[in-house]
């Protein structure tokens, strides 16, 4: 047995409640862990279910575009689906999809022309497609030479060449940067990869963000006359800028029949008698029924928020996702 003398009592009693004390921080530590693990835990299998919950609702708005189709067949598609935000039924949790017109956009991989498939790849620079990009960023307040640098350089970014444009830049300007690379030579899968662009950057991509797509194919953009708003007048305007300025461009949405246009000669019939016109390859541009949807998924569940944005093409028998974002795509 340990005998402790009276004068050493107070130091051992010390020494005790210090290991107390460490113990109990030690104890906390390990409870804090073992909380936020559980909670992490809990996270991941929240936002794996979100996950799932979106996958599902992207193939309810794929039968609900197919039956959008076969009910307009080849007649106009007004668009009184666009915009309308439903509710999912959840067992525990809250959902809810929207559907817009994903081709109401101007589509980044217009500037070039050239097939996206095949063994022989190759893009080269489209005028009327590269114009319509100046022309849009005009329409937005961006100044001329902003514009005209900015549709250069992405040109150059996706063309197969190295022949740099007056105001773009081809490999050898990306090579002198401080952290080397050469330019795309392909289509852009994602808008954002505006912002890496030289001529372009961060700023002026956020400007451009709410006007821009990518689809998966070098087609002139299809606006659709039928479901344009009138808040998306710059995109009408870009086709033909010193025809259809932006007061005609609003007139001509504004006179819109009730149930669309029935078909694109109807639309040129109609802007004509605004005297409104176009070069003839803008001419066949332009839609009056939609194949390229977007559909936004929002999920809560699980204490988990989960966001989606996806891309269906209703142009496939049957309609078929070709692209998804997981996140607010920031």
């Amino acid at each position: 047995m340990i005998r402790i003398r009276a004068h050493e009592r107070g130091a051992a009693l010390l020494a005790v409640l210090m290991l107390v004390a460490i113990m109990a921080g030690l104890a906390a530590m390990a409870l804090d862990r073992l909380r936020l693990a559980t909670r992490i835990a809990a996270n991941g299998a929240g936002i794996e279910q979100a996950r799932f919950l979106a996958l599902a609702a992207e193939q309810v708005a794929v039968a609900r575009i197919a039956a959008l189709r076969r009910a307009a067949g080849e007649r106009a598609d007004p668009g009184g689906w666009q915009g309308r935000r439903v509710g999912l039924p959840l067992p525990a949790g809250l959902a809810a999809a929207r559907l817009s017109d994903g081709g109401n956009c101007f589509n980044l991989n217009s500037v070039v022309s050239g097939a996206t498939t095949g063994p022989d790849i190759r893009f080269v620079t489209r005028p009327t497609g590269l114009a319509q990009f100046v022309a849009l960023m005009e329409g937005l307040g961006i100044g001329a030479a902003e514009a005209r640098r900015a549709g250069d350089a992405l040109a150059d970014w996706i063309d197969t060449d190295d022949y740099p444009r007056a105001m773009g830049a081809e490999d050898a300007a990306y090579r002198a940067l401080p952290v080397p690379h050469l330019t795309a030579g392909t289509v852009l899968a994602d808008p954002s990869e505006l912002a890496a662009i030289a001529g372009i950057g961060p700023a002026l991509y956020q400007r451009l963000k709410p006007w821009v797509c990518t689809l998966p194919v070098t087609d002139l953009s299809p606006i659709n006359v039928n479901t344009l708003t009138p808040e998306q007048v710059p995109l009408l305007t870009m086709l033909s800028p010193e025809q259809i300025p932006p007061a005609r461009a609003r007139a001509l949405i504004a006179r819109r029949p009730a149930g669309g246009w029935e078909s694109v000669a109807a639309f040129w019939n109609d802007a004509g008698r605004l005297g409104a016109e176009a070069p003839a390859d803008v001419q066949a541009q332009p839609r009056v029924q939609t194949r390229w949807f977007a559909l936004d998924v929002e999920v809560a569940v699980g204490g988990a928020d989960f966001a989606e944005r996806a891309l269906i093409d209703a142009g496939a028998n049957p309609a078929r996702i070709v692209a998804r974002r997981w996140g607010d795509g920031q």
